[in-house]
């Protein structure tokens, strides 16, 4: 048996209206621009990162990501 839909029903509810902001949010984050920077390094060591990474399951440019975010976290405090 299938239900119609109640279309007369203008009021949302509050867990609609929680994730319509949760998302709307979310949204605005994620269009923020990426610069593209690049740097200099030694094989060997992009290598050793590389591997470490892949242990972490990331890639080359999360990883960088993440260790950035690492290194404010511990020189902002």
């Amino acid at each position: 048996m299938a239900l119609k839909k109640n279309e007369n029903v203008n009021e949302e509810s509050l867990s609609a209206q929680k994730a319509k902001e949760l998302f709307t949010q979310k949204r605005k984050r994620v269009k923020e621009k990426k610069n593209l920077t690049t740097f200099s390094i030694e094989p060997s060591f992009k290598a050793e990162l590389e591997d470490m990474f892949a242990d972490m399951g990331l890639g080359w440019a999360a990883g960088i990501r993440f260790a950035l975010k690492e290194f404010i976290k511990k020189y902002t405090e």
